[in-house]
């Protein structure tokens, strides 16, 4: 049975950070908006119960096994998912119950500090998950979901859904899709 975190563990890591999970050979480097407290506890990007990113790369064919939400990723699945070329990071580094408590200047800020870290890391495709956070980080208002014109420190650059529980427009199978597409685009088979 799942031990989970109380409410009071979790405000802990309230403004804690989870570093970048990025190899030497990244060529798809998912982007999310910033770690929940969940995902700062475990040290897991995208780690929450209700989170389908797992589920999804999972289900893509990326990945071949499950992350334990209690504990996040073990060192064996860190080596894997940098293994395929696969690497994670989060425009904004702080942890906060919800995405909406940052501000437009964090997202802005974020997305300089990214652009820094694509420059240095040369991924083939970036992959930002959720689409308001991307037009509030490159003031690209008029951007949806898919590839964008723009490239970002040469890699090319796609919006794809956020795999929060909270969006509910979006299924673990309508994730794998979109995750299939950005692999391909990679050259991630």
């Amino acid at each position: 049975m799942a031990r989970g975190f109380t409410r009071i563990e979790l405000d802990r890591y309230r403004d804690a950070t989870v570093p970048d999970l990025i190899g030497d050979h990244c060529r798809l480097l998912f982007v999310g908006i910033n770690p929940g407290l969940w995902t700062a506890a475990t040290q897991t990007h995208f780690c929450h119960p209700s989170n389908r990113f797992y589920p999804a790369l999972r289900l893509a064919g990326l990945i071949a096994w499950e992350v334990d939400t209690d504990i996040g990723m073990t060192d064996e699945q860190r080596r894997s998912l940098i293994g395929r070329g696969i690497g994670i990071s989060n425009l904004v580094e702080r942890a906060t119950v919800r995405a909406s408590e940052l501000s437009r200047a964090e997202l802005r800020a974020g997305g300089e500090r990214l652009t820094k870290t694509i420059s240095n890391v040369g991924p083939t495709v970036v992959a930002v998950a959720g689409v308001t956070a991307y037009r509030d980080a490159f003031g690209d208002r008029g951007a949806a979901l898919g590839p964008q014109e723009r490239r970002l420190g040469g890699a090319s650059l796609w919006v794809v859904p956020n795999p929060s529980g909270l969006n509910a427009h979006e299924t673990v199978d309508s994730l794998a899709g979109w995750y299939s597409r950005v692999a391909g685009a990679a050259g991630i088979v």
